[in-house]
């Protein structure tokens, strides 16, 4: 008979995930019994503030439902994009939810739990511009949130690039007519046409294809398993599907997920 630790041995090496109990001893928390996150609370769809002022969004949803499995209290920080991990490596925090690309530079600081929402880069823009593909950015007036992987993109497509602390603000300027286009996520980017009813307009497919983590300090396999086994259970149960969908219109969950480098 296999034991429970060669089990768990197995289940790693061929990409399961396993739950974890929410013991605040196993789970390596700053505080027992609480599961503080980085969000930033102004991206929408993935986090932002719903009429009565109480956060709302894809990963808010999603982190939650986690915690709430692992019998943890949800606890969000609000930060900025650009100041997430150094806050995370510093300790002010357990995990970040913030929308953040899982990158293999990334990876070298950081553990990501498995994938959790499939997305791409996609650039927004006012109807007329021309601008309709990456090659079109070239000597344009580009902005994007500042160490996102957005503005990588914009400068090697050769654009002049305006960083901003929150995408809102990028959106703003673009409607205003101080930027001819903005690089960001392509579920943010449909979510603001759509649901904000902006006079913009997308361009043509994504300009990357990536899948956003939630990262957590190396050294921590214990609450990234639980982290992994309780959105992998919530992903079989339907309850993910349910959560996003209501939101977006469709399930952004990876089909071949990213696992964690434990």
């Amino acid at each position: 008979m296999i034991s429970r630790r060669n089990f768990a041995l197995l289940a790693v090496g061929i990409g399961l995930t396993l739950s974890v109990p929410a013991n605040a001893a196993d789970l390596e928390l700053l505080q027992p019994g609480k599961l503080q996150v980085a969000t930033q609370g102004t991206f929408a769809p993935f986090s932002m503030r719903g009429p009565d002022g109480a956060l709302d969004g894809l990963e808010i949803r999603v982190v939650k439902e986690i915690a709430r499995r692992l019998k943890l209290e949800y606890t969000p920080v609000i930060t900025q994009f650009d100041a997430a991990l150094v806050g995370l490596l510093a300790g002010q925090y357990d995990m970040t939810s913030i929308s953040m690309d899982i990158t293999a530079a990334r990876q070298k600081q950081v553990t990501f739990a498995d994938g959790w929402l499939a997305s791409g880069a996609m650039i927004l823009t006012r109807k007329g511009t021309g601008i309709r593909t990456g090659d079109d950015l070239k000597g344009k007036n580009v902005g994007a949130v500042a160490a996102s992987t957005f503005g990588k993109i914009a400068e090697q497509n050769g654009a002049t690039l305006k960083s901003y602390k929150a995408e809102v603000d990028a959106v703003q300027d673009l409607v205003n007519d101080n930027l001819d286009a903005v690089i960001t996520d392509a579920v943010a980017a449909n979510y603001a046409i759509k649901a904000r009813k902006l006079p913009l307009v997308t361009g043509e497919g994504t300009l990357s294809q990536v899948q956003k983590g939630f990262a957590i300090q190396k050294g921590k396999p214990n609450l990234t398993r639980a982290i992994n086994g309780a959105l992998a259970d919530m992903i079989a149960d339907g309850t993910y599907a349910k959560l996003t969908s209501d939101l977006i219109g469709f399930d952004p969950h990876p089909k071949e997920p990213i696992r964690s480098e434990l």
